[in-house]
């Protein structure tokens, strides 16, 4: 084989190579659906949490106000990757902001139905267990803590 036949040979590789790389960047962004605002519909947006400096998500970290969950809504946390409910009056729940269908933000909680944007997977505000497919798996609760008009992650 000569020089320029190997040579037009590791080009192709490349190219497959770098082709690839292209095609699994973009799969990846298209299910990571989080552009960290914590925005959306039906109450997870409006209000910033509220968190103590330099909490980064840890334990003890002061999500948001009682107040600033709605009744039958909710709040995306993007950062913290999680999301608090509140089913019903008095009561908050916390899961996984993470869909189980394919990894994405959940973004938005209405009507106790916390909704996935990538899929439209829907998961039961009291429980995080999957409402609507193509998700089967529930979200994983998350520990919470509500002191003094405050929720905290435990």
């Amino acid at each position: 084989m000569s020089a320029a036949q190997e040579h037009r040979i590791v080009e192709r590789r490349t190219v497959v190579l770098a082709v690839g790389a292209v095609g699994a960047a973009a799969a990846l962004t298209a299910c990571g659906g989080s552009d960290g605002s914590g925005g959306g519909s039906g109450g997870t947006g409006g209000t910033d949490p509220v968190e103590q400096p330099g909490s980064g998500g840890a334990g003890g970290a002061v999500l948001a106000k009682t107040a600033d969950i709605p009744e039958g809504g909710g709040m995306v946390f993007a950062a913290q990757k999680v999301v608090v409910t509140q089913p019903r009056a008095g009561e908050f729940k916390a899961f996984s902001a993470t869909c189980t269908h394919q990894g994405c933000a959940v973004k938005d909680v209405t009507d106790n139905v916390i909704t996935c944007p990538c899929h439209n997977s829907t998961f039961d505000a009291a429980t995080g267990s999957p409402t609507g497919g193509p998700a089967t798996q529930p979200l994983p609760a998350r520990q919470i803590s509500v002191e003094g008009g405050a929720i905290t992650l435990a």
